[in-house]
């Protein structure tokens, strides 16, 4: 088996990144553990592969101004592959998979990406982008039938090499490794040309659409601030830059908190959508997760594996949720909007699911099935079960 020592860069906590590359040019980085058993090299990714799939093209939606972006190449994506073939785990003889060699936690650029390449000279074999857009305010005109090249970059985040689990089944250390990485990533991306926004993500359980149940996440670097961020910058300029130190401190004094530490606090949020819906927010403001201490990375881990453990432990069986890390744009607002991390759960009991049917789906109008309150009683009495995370 051919080997390479990739460069190995020091991290945050003892993490060391090692960048590489797959065998058709696309960006893989390991993120090892702090006094990791893995040695410097790693295997060369010998496959032939076929040529990346064209960027992906973004439509305006003139009603509302978003762009949509289809991505037709994701057709043909792995949908629930056995253990044997599982497209994260390291390769064997018979597992052409994505990582080449045995790992701690990997990072690399999506096969079937629903952005990107980003518009970068770096990215070496990648398509070209044949209509990218013309900056932040050629994105925010309206018109009908505008069409642009989906440039970006969305990459998967590899918690373990074991074939299923999720981030609040890894070990402290770990957990620790991936928010290293996650932060890293974060910093990088924004740096990528024509990148205004970066959302890492974890989806988790078959209820969510989740087609790998390997313990992974995502990351997406998009071309435009989202719709879901755009809103938040109205709201923001229609009453204060401060509005996050202001929901901190009015879910502080409130009965909604679930999880206090000294640098993050986790609650119920007092319009909860969802049957299960937590946010946790750093005490200081920040608005990404590169801009975090490692102090406020070392209380995460255990706090956020603590977390995830406590809402499974609200029923006898792990629970369906979107953990969502909604970070401010790369250009705009960093000083009003705060990182922040919203975990979501369709789930409201046992064995039902909230679905958003009429009233949620056409007109974005909710309607909530538990109190926040009552909601966070339960969790607290479930985090009751939970020990406190120390390995």
């Amino acid at each position: 088996m051919n080997t390479e020592t990739p460069t190995a860069i020091e991290l945050g906590a003892g993490v060391v990144k090692r960048p590489t590359h797959l065998a058709d040019g696309r960006e893989l980085i390991y993120f090892d553990d702090p006094g990791t058993a893995l040695g410097a090299e790693r295997a060369v990714d010998a496959r032939t592969l076929d040529p990346r799939p064209a960027t992906a093209t973004m439509r305006q939606d003139v009603l509302t101004g978003d762009w949509i972006t289809v991505a037709s190449n994701r057709q043909n994506r792995a949908f629930l592959p056995p253990a044997h073939l599982d497209p994260l785990s390291p390769q064997t003889p018979t597992n052409p998979s994505e990582i080449p060699s045995l790992y701690d936690v990997a990072v690399f650029e999506n096969k079937s990406p629903s952005f990107g390449p980003a518009l970068d000279a770096a990215v070496g074999d990648a398509p070209e982008a044949v209509d990218p857009p013309r900056g932040a305010d050629d994105l925010e005109h309206l018109g009908l039938g505008r069409t642009r090249t989906s440039v970006g970059r969305c990459e998967v985040v590899c918690f373990s090499p074991e074939h299923e689990g999720s981030f609040g089944s890894l070990s402290r250390t770990r957990a620790r490794t991936v928010i290293e990485a996650w932060a890293d990533r974060t910093a990088a991306l924004s740096q990528l040309p024509g990148i205004r926004q970066v959302f890492p993500f974890e989806n988790r359980g078959k209820d969510i659409g989740v087609t790998l149940p390997h313990p992974h996440g995502q990351i997406y670097a998009y071309p435009y601030v989202t719709p879901r961020t755009q809103r938040l910058l109205d709201t923001i300029s229609r009453t204060s830059d401060d509005l996050f130190a202001r929901i901190l401190e009015f879910e502080q004094a409130g009965e909604r908190v679930v999880l206090r530490g000294e640098h993050w606090t986790a609650f119920v949020p007092f319009a909860a959508r969802w049957p299960i819906e937590v946010h946790v927010l750093p005490h200081r403001h920040v608005a990404d997760l590169s801009e975090t201490t490692d102090a406020e990375r070392d209380e995460l881990a255990p706090f956020y594996l603590r977390l995830l453990r406590g809402i499974d432990a609200l029923y006898d069986t792990p629970t369906p949720y979107i953990a969502a890390w909604h970070q401010a744009p790369v250009d705009r607002a960093r000083d009003a909007i705060r990182l922040n991390l919203q975990i979501t759960s369709p789930r409201r009991a046992a064995e039902k699911l909230k679905y958003l049917a009429g009233s949620e789906s056409a007109m974005g109008a909710w309607i909530g099935d538990v109190t926040p309150e009552s909601q966070a009683e339960r969790l607290r009495a479930a985090l009751d079960t939970v020990p406190e995370v120390t390995a």
